[in-house]
């Protein structure tokens, strides 16, 4: 299993880190086969396996479960879970709980959205042995404040302020940061800034990795394509044509053949 000083050796040497998102163990087993470097359990699940509109609907409980999955089907893998809407927001006590069965459920560490009004707890978090990994540029859990899901930080103002931001988490203990629907030239001016990895999501070549949402990655949502989106596969196609061959193959009773049937 990698750890927090591999990726940050990774950054000194100039090797690109890759991540993509995993909420199954079906297909954690299949990516603890791969070359992926870590694996995030993102809060994206509540989305794309349980249909919500938005990632505000993940609860811990959620998260947990998912965690508790992909660790089964990847047991060496690198696991960053995110920490749900407001769970941040809650007392010590409350966060340490959330942070532990986080952890307990298969998590390597942590992911947390936005610096304002988080740096103190990450440092609570980090000061308790929870790797944290930080997040800027589009939160999606803040999509009602920011307008939706937007490139940010175009203006020069909003830019300094993310690169304070940045910093920010930096000094606070984040082992790594994601920045997300950024300028490119923001994200590698971030990117040189910083002494940990920056992974980027639609901000550009130069951040020391990238990371995107597994279903994405295999073109398993064709109604789906932001810019920023490589599709690898057709995965929707294939397993539409997977499944009519089936059918196909029931109605014209090829299916079961007598190799396929017990004597």
């Amino acid at each position: 299993m990698k750890t927090i000083l591999d990726f940050s050796k990774m950054k000194t040497n100039k090797e690109k880190i890759s991540m993509l998102t995993c909420y199954d163990y079906w297909s954690a087993k299949l990516l603890s086969s791969s070359d992926v470097d870590l694996l995030l359990v993102g809060d994206s699940v509540a989305m794309v396996m349980h249909g919500y509109s938005d990632t505000l609907s993940a609860t811990t409980d959620m998260m947990g479960l998912h965690t508790s999955a992909v660790r089964k089907g990847a047991p060496s893998s690198f696991i960053v879970t995110d920490v749900p809407f407001m769970e941040f927001r809650k007392s010590k006590s409350e966060v340490v709980e959330t942070a532990r069965k986080l952890m307990a459920a298969g998590a390597s560490g942590l992911k947390v959205e936005g610096a304002l009004g988080n740096l103190e707890m990450i440092r609570f978090i980090v000061d308790s042995g929870v790797p944290v990994m930080g997040h800027l540029g589009l939160t999606p859990q803040m999509h009602n404040q920011l307008g939706g899901y937007k490139v940010q930080a175009r203006k020069q103002a909003e830019q300094e302020a993310l690169k304070e931001q940045a910093l920010q988490l930096q000094n606070a203990g984040c082992f790594a940061l994601v920045l997300e629907c950024v300028p490119a030239a923001l994200a590698k001016e971030v990117t040189q800034h910083l002494q940990i990895p920056v992974i980027g999501i639609g901000s550009g070549s130069d951040c020391d990795g990238q990371v995107l949402v597994l279903q994405d990655m295999l073109g398993a949502n064709s109604d789906f394509k932001p810019k920023f989106v490589r599709s690898y596969e057709r995965f929707s196609e294939l397993v539409v044509s997977a499944a009519n061959h089936f059918v196909e193959d029931v109605k014209d009773k090829s299916f079961p053949s007598e190799r396929e049937m017990y004597t």
